[in-house]
């Protein structure tokens, strides 16, 4: 690959279908099954379903090299309805929910907690299912359960414009922590499922667990053996900007499948993780659950700064600042599995700041650019930071010597502007502060009233 040159796949979950369904069965058997959620299978690729799918591309761009490390950018963020890495789990969801019910006849309503783009991605691949024919209205459904601190990052789509879809499908605003959403998620599945499938037929499907987002991701993996393969002897790299770390499980699990063909590489890569000063759990873990160092404000500056750790930021606006509220997640329950990971195959962690990231902006924009990404002149109007967290932490890991490798990936997991969407409208979401609220949004979102 000569530097900035692109190979491009569209359409990647077409391309490699049965690929995937073989990872969809390796996760069935090594799963803890048992839980009532529809069957890992995907339903006959048609016509209609290869456009359901065919927003699911992506690219890759050689950079360049950075203090003589070579640079890959992955571009998961080609879907113009989401811009975001979402894409390809909430397409390969929704499949497994269209087969579900052809071939049971019974509906089904998606309920997901989200810091806001796993919600953009689920209701733009339930909205993609409905235009395409592959279900109706009536027969799938959403209700995704948001932070109040983010929901203005959550895209306004026909979703919500068209009055009967709606209904059917609302999204409901937490006021509490961010990361209390996935409680309240997950109490209210556990709490009307039962009900709402007696009543009006419809089966509640709760979707955060890791098994519905890996075998997705694998795409990744089969991208790179097809069109980025590592020269033997080369040390390879993958970068990501994290909360929970399900990208990288996916990219694993591909990683695996592969070697286990015949006559393949066994050789995995390293994994450097990327996080924030408000959320670094997953760093800390990693790092045998070492603190951040203590910062001190410069007396010239105001900036917080530290030297003792060059994992951390050196310098900060605030210790405990949030970049962006996508990367809420606190003690996320993937980090130890994630920790020994990286210590079997390599890779570490860096957390970055605010100040960093703006510091590097014109540097990480001219960059992207040449992956044809384009970021915009004025960091202010960015809504979304992954791409600007993973490229920041990236060129300060290889420059502070954190990184043992010859050539990094960078997944490009999400980017977008004020100017790529129009947020939801404050009448269009819901306030649910506690679980009587939500169960009652459920209930109307099922058609219970009309029953």
């Amino acid at each position: 690959m000569t530097p900035h040159r692109r190979a491009v796949l569209d359409n990647a979950i077409a391309h490699y279908y049965d690929r995937i369904q073989s990872a969809l069965d390796h996760v069935r058997e090594h799963g803890k099954g048992g839980d009532g959620t529809p069957e890992q299978r995907l339903p006959q690729l048609d016509g209609a379903t290869q456009e359901f799918f065919s927003v699911s591309g992506l690219s890759s761009t050689l950079l360049g090299t950075h203090h003589g490390v070579r640079l890959v950018l992955l571009d998961l963020m080609r879907n113009p309805g989401t811009r975001t890495t979402k894409t390809f789990a909430s397409l390969v969801i929704v499949a497994r929910a269209v087969r579900h019910i052809r071939g049971t006849g019974e509906r089904l309503m998606l309920l997901t907690p989200s810091s806001a783009n796993k919600a953009t991605a689920l209701r733009d691949a339930v909205l993609r299912a409905v235009d395409a024919g592959l279900v109706t209205r009536d027969q799938l459904r959403i209700a995704c359960v948001v932070p109040e601190e983010s929901v203005a990052k959550v895209w306004h789509s026909r979703l919500a414009a068209d009055p009967g879809l709606r209904e059917r499908n609302p999204v409901v605003v937490h006021d509490g922590p961010g990361a209390a959403v996935k409680a309240l998620a997950q109490e209210g599945a556990e709490t009307c499922a039962e009900e709402l499938r007696r009543v009006a037929g419809v089966r509640i499907w709760h979707t955060l667990d890791l098994d519905n987002y890996r075998a997705a991701d694998t795409v990744r993996a089969f991208y790179e053996a097809e069109f980025l393969p590592a020269p033997d002897g080369r040390v390879r790299w993958h970068a990501h900007a994290v909360s929970s770390a399900f990208g990288l499980f996916g990219h694993h699990l591909g990683v695996r499948l592969l070697a286990a063909e015949p006559g393949a590489r066994d050789d995995p890569p390293g994994y450097l993780l990327v996080q924030h000063l408000r959320t670094p759990d997953m760093v800390q873990d990693l790092r045998s659950g070492s603190t951040p160092p203590p910062y001190r404000r410069h007396p010239v500056s105001g900036l917080f700064v530290q030297s003792a750790d060059p994992a951390f930021p050196a310098a900060a606006f605030d210790p405990r600042e949030s970049i962006d509220p996508t990367f809420y997640t606190e003690r996320p329950a993937t980090a130890p599995r994630m920790s020994a990971l990286i210590r079997e195959q390599g890779g570490g962690g860096i957390v970055v700041s605010l100040h960093e990231c703006l510091g590097r902006y014109a540097q990480v924009r001219a960059l992207v650019a040449r992956a044809d990404v384009q970021l915009p002149a004025d960091p202010r109007t960015l809504r979304e930071w992954s791409l600007v967290m993973v490229v920041t932490g990236t060129l300060l890991a290889v420059e502070r010597g954190l990184v043992r490798a010859d050539e990094v990936v960078l997944h490009g997991s999400g980017s977008y502007d004020a100017d790529d969407y129009t947020p939801l409208p404050s009448e269009d979401v819901r306030p649910a502060g506690q679980l009587a609220t939500l169960a009652d949004v459920l209930h109307k979102a099922a058609g219970v009233q009309d029953t």
